[in-house]
């Protein structure tokens, strides 16, 4: 692997640790940006070993990935808005009725269903590489994810004492996973490789699938009146909340049929087939 791709690496982690470092333990961002640390470390320790047959590629791929994150985090920290995909998560941070699972998945759905479709057609094009020439090694990473996604899962969750009361959470976060994610974000990889030569539709494309993707991370984050992690419920906070929730919803739906009208009507809209959400 090259020196210069294993710097960009590190300089990913020393990113995520400087991060965290910076939060509280109770924001949102900061139970994303644990995780995500884990996995990049996981992934950084494998590229050095024979774990991928192409560790430049992939050592390219993370800091790339990477990158798309830390812009969002820089955007925000300048005041500006970050694209609509990690809105929801930077918007509702610091909100006591949600739970820290939900920001952890909302965080990953962002990342993986618009991010790193995103990063895999720029790597693609820095290296001179197809998505074929990266998809073995693309899903060898699945099972180190749907590691950390257990393990996370099973940290976060509330125990069986709270467990019924936990009932609207168990729900809502049953409903996603790391791997439809990962099969979604290979689709839209797959559309956007061959709209490559098509750029105001490959633009479309990426764009319907922001707000798309923001769109379902806002219903991950749907508050549910939780306080802490004991995963103890308040109904109450959590209908009050649902009302400034809807009104949100209703401006990205509104940010949708802008996004989609910019880009020429029904083009920015996502083939439905290929690029599904990862809802079971």
């Amino acid at each position: 692997m090259a020196r210069g791709t294993a710097r960009a690496v590190d300089e990913v982690i020393r990113r995520l640790r400087e991060i965290d470092a910076g939060l509280p333990d109770g924001d949102g961002v900061a139970v994303f940006n644990r995780m995500y640390l884990t996995v990049t470390a996981a992934v950084h320790r494998r590229l050095a070993g024979p774990y991928f047959a192409d560790p430049a590629a992939m050592a390219e791929l993370d800091a790339v990935f990477a990158g798309r994150y830390l812009l969002a985090v820089d955007a925000v920290a300048a005041g500006r808005r970050p694209p609509a995909c990690w809105r929801p998560l930077f918007e509702l941070r610091g909100h006591s009725g949600v739970h820290p699972l939900q920001f952890a998945l909302a965080g990953m759905n962002a990342h993986i269903q618009h991010d790193l479709p995103l990063a895999v057609i720029d790597t693609c094009r820095r290296l001179g590489r197809s998505p074929e020439d990266l998809c073995a090694d693309y899903h060898r990473i699945n099972g180190l994810l749907a590691a950390v996604e257990t393990a996370v899962r099973e940290q976060l969750m509330p125990g069986p004492d709270v467990l019924e009361r936990a009932e609207p959470l168990t729900h809502r976060v049953g409903a996603w996973s790391v791997d439809s994610a990962r099969d979604a974000a290979w689709a839209s990889v797959a559309a956007l490789w061959e709209l490559r030569e098509v750029p105001h539709a490959a633009a479309a494309l990426a764009a319907a699938l922001d707000v798309a993707v923001g769109l379902l991370g806002r219903a991950l984050l749907t508050p549910l009146g939780f306080h802490g992690a004991d995963g103890t419920h308040d109904t109450r906070e959590g209908h009050d909340a649902h009302h400034g929730h809807q009104a949100r919803q209703t401006h990205e739906a509104h940010d949708t049929r802008s996004t989609l009208d910019a880009h020429g009507g029904t083009a920015g809209r996502l083939p439905g087939a290929r690029n599904r959400l990862a809802v079971r």
